[in-house]
């Protein structure tokens, strides 16, 4: 375990299988520190020990401890093997870590002295560069600068204070996309710790339709209630020659076209992925909001291995004493990743949304596969009622196609909703991980 920054978050890294895993440890505001979505602990020598008898979101329990790597103490007190040659790992049982851990002082959050580092189970391959470890993993989600809020620094971006000064704006020629709104460009936001860059939803200026406006504005009034690493976060709106929503950059853009020109990606990786996206959807879920247009073009990809949900022009939040939303008549709909509740009685809740779900993780199995292919929408409807259902992606796994079926439930009461959908792909991913 190291420590990461001064706001007193640390990375727990874990070898398993000959390859080195890395979970951040996020301390709240109440001082508790955490795993993502994981329980919560007052130090990190709970933390530790809890890990070490059930891995509870992790890989793996942990099992060997070994302190600084070069220190007189790992000379010590290496258990034998531990790195012989950089290729032999002896495996102690999990459990009670902290019985072996008995001398060893945790670096305090904030602490000016340089902390120590305790690898948890981890093997390193060492290089020639100043005999320092080689790294040779992929970049994670925490590694990339969309990860952080924008809003963690007060300084920089208040949450509620959405509209940008468009001087410190600048817009590159070129298009990201387009659609009926207008299009979408590359661009840079001048901070105080420098130019972010950022993807610029711009408003047709020729149409002048209040409407179109009213729509932009809508989607960013949800958009600054949101605050996740797992969905695209507005940074600001800026109205200058023409209506601009200002959002965090997904530099490989939307999962159904990546996957369309990547079929080397893998079963591991698209999991990994639509994991992601059911971590963001639960979150929605939890804090009662309804997305309505969860889909793979939705879905944008900041690097191969994270994954943001986006789009929110349809998205409305519920109130307290609400589980659904109910349009007043049928609009242009996406109807081919729309629950039958939806299609039937223009109710939209959380439940639709995992059926929508369903339909994603149909698409990234298929490698970016139109839904339906060659169906309308009237048709894809007399199918659902007649209890029938997409069939298997040629390359799919059973486990993910049977979660699928699951999500495409008639009855939104017997759904399961994201909490479950999120523990089910977690647990899978760290299986087919292990």
């Amino acid at each position: 375990i190291r420590e990461r920054d001064s706001n007193g978050s640390y990375a727990l890294c874990l070898l398993n299988d000959g390859k080195v895993l890395h979970y951040r440890i996020d301390r709240d505001k109440t001082g508790k520190l955490s795993i993502p979505d994981g329980k919560r602990f007052d130090t990190l020598w709970q933390l530790v020990e809890h890990y070490s008898y059930k891995p509870d979101g992790l890989l793996r329990v942990l099992t060997i401890p070994c302190p600084q790597l070069g220190s007189e103490n790992e000379k010590k007190k290496r258990p034998h093997g531990l790195f012989k040659g950089s290729e032999h790992l002896t495996i102690w049982p999990g459990g009670g870590i902290i019985s072996r851990l008995k001398s060893y002082t945790f670096p305090k959050a904030g602490s000016k002295k340089v902390p120590h580092t305790v690898f948890l189970g981890v093997r390193c391959h060492t290089t020639k560069q100043n005999g320092r470890c080689g790294d040779q993993r992929e970049a994670l989600p925490m590694d990339t600068e969309v990860y952080e809020s924008p809003y963690a620094d007060p300084d920089e971006i208040k949450p509620k204070n959405v509209t940008l000064d468009r001087n410190l704006l600048t817009l590159e020629e070129g298009e990201l996309g387009s659609g009926n709104f207008g299009t979408v460009k590359k661009g840079f936001y001048k901070m105080k710790k420098g130019a972010k860059p950022v993807a610029v939803k711009i408003l047709k200026n020729e149409s002048n339709d209040p409407a179109m406006k009213d729509e932009l504005l809508r989607e960013a009034n949800v958009m600054q209630q949101l605050d996740n690493p797992y969905i695209v976060r507005m940074i600001g709106i800026c109205e200058a020659e023409a209506w601009m929503l200002v959002m965090e950059m997904a530099e490989l853009g939307p999962l159904n076209k990546f996957l369309q020109k990547n079929r080397h990606v893998t079963e591991k990786n698209i999991t990994e992925l639509v994991h992601q996206v059911s971590m963001g959807m639960k979150y929605l879920e939890e804090n009662n909001f309804v997305h309505r247009d969860l889909a793979a073009r939705n879905v944008l990809l900041v690097t191969q291995h994270y994954a943001k949900i986006s789009d929110f022009g349809l998205s409305k939040a519920l109130s307290a004493d609400e589980n659904y939303y109910k349009a007043q008549s049928h609009g242009k709909w996406p109807v081919k990743w729309y629950a039958p509740e939806c299609m039937n009685f223009y109710k939209f809740s959380s439940k639709s949304d995992v059926w929508s779900f369903g339909v994603l993780m149909w698409e990234a199995f298929s490698y970016g596969q139109k839904p339906y292919k060659g169906m309308k929408g009237g048709e894809v409807a007399q199918m659902i009622e007649r209890g029938e259902r997409m069939e298997r992606p040629e390359v799919c796994p059973t486990e993910a196609y049977d979660l699928m079926k699951l999500c495409w439930t008639y009855n939104a009461d017997d759904r399961p909703g994201f909490v479950a959908v999120e523990l089910r792909l977690r647990n899978y991913y760290y299986d087919i991980s292990h």
